[in-house]
């Protein structure tokens, strides 16, 4: 993983970078960022970028070093003698007792990061087969952190330690590394990798400084995505369905992928045909309608409700323009100042569905999306959730 793999924040890129350049590297940094940001994969190609053998000719380039560098390529397949990962784990069918560390998983683990660069918890414990077990970082592996920085690096100008989700950590696991934390030895650096600053022990946080790692942007995830279809012309008819996506991943890359792998069907449509037999309550069709959506992949179907979450927002925003241009007595344009996001079919939609909505109709449709949604985590039946919610947007529209 390198800075040119990932897409966008560049700004965060060319800090990390002028630190390493001007050798102000803190010993302890913590990457904080939501769900689905680059923190993870940006603790990694930073790593990558400080322990590559050959430095760029122009002291600024985004991506790494020359490709050539034997220590690059290690960095790259993340077998590189300098770089340790320490994650969260638990016992499986074949791993128990103090063998529960993450050694005993690191090939798992590499193989996860290739395929999942922007995973979550969920995502890792699945699959190594955690079988809904507690997922923490045991005491057992602040002694394997401190055993393997007492030895010097091998061939790296850093040795690192890339500790992901410090939330999980046992508090003994957390007390066993304060001091190397705080102390570590020469060229030692630890860093950390976050999603949530509230869970994190005070003592740990304390002796990081924190990395604030943004969540991407809707043309950050585009360009991810299009990267990763291969689409280089502008004029692709597949790009509109790439920017249904990332308006509905709200800057979650680890969402939009799996709504890139999953999708079956064109979530506005798809929504707009739902919206319309709610408002005409045409029962016969709205029960044909949830045994359609019954089909789709669970993640089809939760990404419908973020869909029509958006939706509601973009809605939301228009009532709020025109409100607006009635009081006022001005022309405003929502698009314009950025209120609106969406555009083509999507616009449309918005401005005739806004005609018949109000502020607390927005806010009653957008509960209901959002049970549906928590019901659907957690494994309701598709076609009652959906045939449920129908019915209630449909007393709310009319």
């Amino acid at each position: 993983m390198q800075f040119s793999d990932i897409s966008g924040l560049d700004e965060i890129k060319q800090s990390l970078i002028h630190s390493a350049q001007e050798d102000h590297v803190a010993h302890a940094q913590l990457f904080l960022g939501t769900e689905g940001s680059a923190n993870l994969s940006m603790a990694i190609a930073f790593a990558t970028y400080l322990n590559s053998q050959n430095t760029p000719s122009d002291g600024n380039s985004l991506s790494g070093f020359s490709q050539d560098s034997a220590g690059l390529e290690r960095l790259n397949k993340l077998i590189h003698p300098d770089l340790h990962f320490i994650f969260p784990v638990s016992a499986t069918k074949n791993i128990s007792g103090k063998d529960v560390v993450s050694d005993s998983y690191i090939k798992e683990w590499r193989s996860f990061l290739k395929e999942y660069p922007y995973g979550n918890a969920a995502d890792w414990s699945a699959y190594f087969g955690a079988e809904n077990k507690q997922l923490n970082i045991s005491k057992e592996e602040s002694r394997n952190i401190i055993r393997k920085l007492s030895l010097k690096s091998f061939e790296g100008k850093y040795k690192i330690v890339i500790l992901w989700m410090p939330e999980l950590l046992h508090p003994s696991a957390a007390n066993g590394i304060l001091k190397i934390l705080e102390e570590p030895p020469e060229r030692t650096l630890f860093l950390l990798v976050a999603y949530d600053v509230e869970k994190i022990l005070p003592t740990i946080l304390s002796r990081t400084q924190i990395v604030n790692i943004r969540a991407f942007n809707d043309e950050e995830v585009i360009q991810h995505l299009a990267r990763q279809e291969g689409i280089k012309d502008a004029a692709d008819d597949r790009l509109q369905r790439l920017r249904q996506i990332a308006t509905l991943a709200d800057g979650n890359l680890n969402q939009a992928l799996k709504l890139l792998s999953e999708v079956e069907e064109d979530s506005h449509k798809l929504f707009r045909d739902w919206m319309r037999l709610c408002y005409t309550r045409d029962y016969t069709k709205l029960v044909a309608m949830t045994d359609q959506i019954q089909k789709l992949g669970k993640e089809t179907q939760k990404g419908l409700m973020h869909y029509g979450l958006s939706m509601m927002r973009e809605t939301l925003m228009a009532l709020a323009a025109d409100s607006l241009q009635e009081e006022q007595g001005i022309e405003v344009i929502a698009s314009e100042k950025k209120l609106i996001r969406v555009q083509g079919e999507e616009l449309k939609f918005v401005t005739n569905f806004s005609k018949v909505m109000t502020f607390e109709k927005v806010e009653q449709v957008s509960h209901l999306l959002n049970q549906g949604h928590y019901h659907l985590e957690r494994n309701a039946n598709p076609k009652i959730v959906f045939l449920d919610i129908s019915l209630g947007i449909g007393q709310i529209l009319r």
